[in-house]
């Protein structure tokens, strides 16, 4: 299994799920809210070839902005993962829509030149998270629980941009619309757990299996083609 987008820092026994996913062989991608999150976490992940921490400053979070755009720079070599970061203008974003743009762009300014994969969050933010990638960072991006406009789906295909997608997706009219206008070599998996209730990958696997007329091995090896070939831009310009 390959979880590109979980938060397994606040789950209740975070140690526990690591140790049990590790032993399992699933690859897992955690995402942090915060900077502090992520140095925290990181010493615990440190040793393990298949769990790893990205390091993050979630749109929700910039009433910290000033601060922690600053741990944010000092931690920025110590992963090739970055999430969760991007914007939010839903109801519990919008009255704070300009200073999430202000901090997203330093951002990306920071992580101009770096190798790094980013997993961004874009509610009812998409063209604007999708101009400013555009516009400040153009490789390696991972849209994260994808909700917005398909007619916006092209012009993320266009940039090389990959899609996670969950269980909740596949129970939704909306969610199946976008999964169905993604290429299969475009797609990955997440859980967003703890936050999302329905994540379930091995039921993605299914859902897939039943979309693209494939065996559940067959799918599985698609989704880890996709990932070893994200993965693989890495070490391109070693």
């Amino acid at each position: 299994m390959i979880d590109c987008h979980c938060h397994f820092d606040i789950m209740s026994s975070p140690e526990q799920y690591i140790a049990q996913m590790s032993r399992n062989g699933n690859t897992i991608i955690g995402m942090t809210n915060r900077p502090c999150h992520f140095r925290q976490g990181l010493p615990f992940i440190k040793e393990n070839n298949r769990i790893r921490l990205a390091l993050g400053l979630h749109p929700l979070e910039v009433g910290h902005y000033e601060d922690d755009i600053k741990e944010f720079e000092k931690l920025i070599d110590k992963t090739s993962y970055i999430g969760e970061i991007g914007l939010d203008f839903s109801e519990d974003g919008k009255n704070t829509a300009e200073k999430q743009i202000d901090c997203f762009e330093e951002i990306l300014r920071l992580l101009a030149g770096k190798k790094k994969i980013l997993s961004v969050h874009s509610r009812q933010a998409e063209e604007t998270v999708l101009e400013i990638l555009e516009l400040f960072y153009q490789e390696n991006v991972i849209f994260h629980w994808y909700s917005g406009n398909e007619s916006l789906i092209p012009n993320i295909l266009r940039l090389g941009y990959y899609y996670s997608i969950n269980e909740a997706m596949t129970l939704s009219n909306h969610g199946r619309r976008i999964i169905s206008a993604i290429p299969k070599d475009r797609i990955l998996t997440e859980s967003d757990a703890p936050y999302n209730k329905r994540s379930d990958i091995n039921q993605v696997i299914l859902y897939l299996s039943m979309l693209w007329s494939m065996s559940l091995d067959e799918v599985n090896a698609v989704i880890e083609r996709n990932f070893k070939r994200l993965i693989s831009r890495l070490a391109e310009k070693e």
